[in-house]
C-alpha cells in the first residue's frame, strides 16, 4: 500500500526535529489516547485491523496530524466500524469536554 503513512525513501519533506529531552507526552490527552487505545487494540482489534485503521486515514489529515491525533482518529474509526459508538456519541463526548474546559 503506498500512501502518506508510507513515506520510506521519500526525499524533500524537510528535516526530522529532534526535540532534545522530549517527554512521552507532551500534554495529558495524549496519554490518555495512549491508555485507551493501548486498552482496545490488545484486547479487541488485531494489529493488523489497528494499522489498516490508520492507513485509511486520508492523506491530508494524516499529514496535517500529530503521532497522537492518528492514534485517535483510529480508535474512532474502529469503534464505529464494530458500532461500539457511533459518530453522534463521540461528537457529543467532544462537545462535552470542550464545556468542561471552559
Amino acid at each position: 500500500m503506498n500512501g502518506p503513512h508510507d513515506l520510506g525513501g521519500m526525499q524533500g519533506l524537510g528535516a526530522i526535529p529532534i526535540e532534545e529531552n522530549e517527554p512521552v507526552f507532551h500534554s495529558a490527552w495524549e496519554a490518555k489516547v495512549f491508555a485507551m487505545s493501548f486498552a482496545t487494540f490488545s484486547t479487541f482489534f488485531p494489529v493488523d485491523e489497528t494499522r489498516h485503521a490508520a492507513e485509511r486515514i486520508p492523506a491530508g489529515e494524516y499529514l496535517s496530524a500529530s503521532y497522537y491525533e492518528r492514534w485517535l482518529a483510529a480508535l474512532e474509526l474502529l469503534l464505529t466500524e464494530h458500532s461500539w459508538l457511533t459518530p453522534a456519541e463521540i461528537e457529543d463526548r467532544i462537545t462535552h469536554l470542550r464545556q468542561t474546559e471552559s
